[in-house]
């Protein structure tokens, strides 16, 4: 891993920014706009993937990092499962739905290596330097 100066250098930042970019199209270009609150749960938890990394990151301590990461990760979670709800309303088709599942899915995979990495490390954060 090279040098991370700020979260919108991290990978895994950067991709739950593309998901939450992902789920606005949606949210403006299918009737999911219209279904208020299921719109609103998605674009919630869509938003706390990347919200979450960047909160942690800048609490500057990996167990602090850590535990928004553990949240971040649930959130791909739940927005895997509102899918399937907008899927099932006819929101989206077969394909953007097995398209998401699968980004959110990458997503969840690369938090969790994150984390296992991070308890690995001897570095405790930059607030303990």
């Amino acid at each position: 891993m090279g040098k991370v100066e700020t979260f919108e250098d991290l990978e895994i930042w950067q991709s739950a920014r593309r998901i939450c970019q992902d789920v606005w199209y949606i949210i403006e270009n299918t009737s999911l706009g219209k279904d208020f609150k299921l719109r609103d749960q998605m674009n919630g938890s869509s938003g706390s993937i990347m919200d979450n990394i960047a909160e942690g990151f800048e609490r500057n301590g990996n167990r602090e990092f850590i535990q928004f990461l553990s949240i971040s990760k649930a959130s791909c979670g739940e927005l895997r499962s509102q899918l399937y709800r907008c899927m099932d309303r006819k929101h989206i088709n077969e394909e953007t739905f097995k398209r998401l599942q699968e980004e959110t899915q990458v997503e969840s995979k690369k938090i969790g290596a994150f984390i296992g990495y991070l308890k690995k490390s001897n570095r405790k954060g930059s607030k303990y330097d």
